[in-house]
């Protein structure tokens, strides 16, 4: 099962963070892993002051920064006790200084708060979208009506085959980390384990076609084969990925292993929301090395039609295009 060893938890000024402060601090303990909560302040804008003699720029981010700081340091005492928390201010643009401070520390997960879009269907903010699409790490989005402890965790997998094999390679070693990481979580949250994989097949589609001379039987025959065909994937998928715990883990977890029929964007949201998942895991990329291509249209719908918090996670070799400045 999946580990964290150094934990980055985001808080901001304007929300209330003891939520996720507590939440932060629980995965520490039972992960005996470091935790670091900064905030992110927004830059003071160069030219701001220039007309004003008595305003130093410098002096008022340092006075900013201190009493952020200060502000911060309060917000924590109360967890001192239980783990030890290093805490800072960042300065500048909020979803860029937080990956480079996963780069700088050699961060394994970035924690906050989820952040409003303010659209209809859009449950992220752009910070949000930006650190799922772009961060090396794993991001856990909490929502700001979370409960103190997960009852059910639903692990969402691909387990497709439409791929070229390099492709399927990288969304397979994906899937087990996100069955690993699901069945850890589940494990420190006494919590149930579900794992879902939806599919729909283009084949019925072009089967379905007004014009094409194919019978009923022949469709569901052909659908049946094809569902099979899922099946046995996702059972070498999970037995896989379970397969590295000890017996006793595996037992205690049960999960429940479940194949929708229908497409991931509708069926993965629906299907979280009628086991009142608190908790969803998924990966979001499934390429790496094409530059420009962080997160596929599908991944990005099923979490903006997520009504729970998320941990997103990104396939081995994954590199951000975000650099560290000199």
């Amino acid at each position: 099962m999946r580990r964290f060893g150094n934990i980055l938890c985001v808080v901001s000024s304007g929300k209330s963070c003891h939520v996720l402060l507590e939440r932060a601090v629980e995965l520490a303990i039972n992960h005996q892993a470091n935790l670091s909560v900064v905030e992110v302040l927004e830059e003071i804008p160069a030219g701001m002051f220039r007309s004003s003699n008595t305003i130093q720029p410098d002096m008022l981010r340092e006075t900013l920064v201190a009493s952020h700081q200060k502000r911060l340091e309060r917000r924590v005492a109360l967890w001192r006790g239980k783990t030890g928390i290093r805490s800072g201010i960042l300065m500048g643009i909020p979803f860029l200084e937080i990956i480079r401070e996963v780069q700088r520390k050699k961060h394994d997960l970035v924690i906050k708060i989820a952040d409003s879009g303010g659209l209809l269907d859009r449950v992220f903010g752009s910070d949000d979208m930006h650190l799922l699409r772009k961060c090396p790490c794993p991001v856990w989005l909490v929502k700001p009506n979370s409960p103190g402890r997960h009852r059910t965790i639903m692990a969402a997998v691909d387990a497709g085959d439409r791929d070229s094999p390099e492709e399927q390679e990288i969304r397979h070693q994906l899937d087990i980390q996100v069955i690993e990481l699901a069945g850890s979580l589940a494990l420190s949250e006494f919590a149930q384990l579900y794992i879902v994989h939806a599919w729909e097949d283009i084949g019925e589609r072009l089967m379905r076609y007004p014009f094409t001379e194919v019978s009923q039987r022949e469709l569901i025959s052909y659908l049946e084969a094809a569902r099979e065909r899922r099946r046995q994937r996702l059972d070498r998928l999970v037995n896989e990925a379970l397969g590295k715990a000890d017996r006793a883990t595996t037992e205690y977890l049960k999960p429940q292993v479940h194949l929708l029929k229908g497409s991931p964007r509708t069926e993965i949201p629906a299907f979280a929301r009628s086991i009142e998942a608190d908790l969803v895991v998924m990966g979001t990329v499934a390429r790496t090395g094409i530059s420009g291509l962080f997160m596929g249209n599908t991944a990005e719908t099923i979490l903006n039609r997520l009504d729970c918090s998320t941990v997103a996670i990104k396939p081995p070799g994954f590199v951000t295009p975000v650099k560290l400045q000199e």
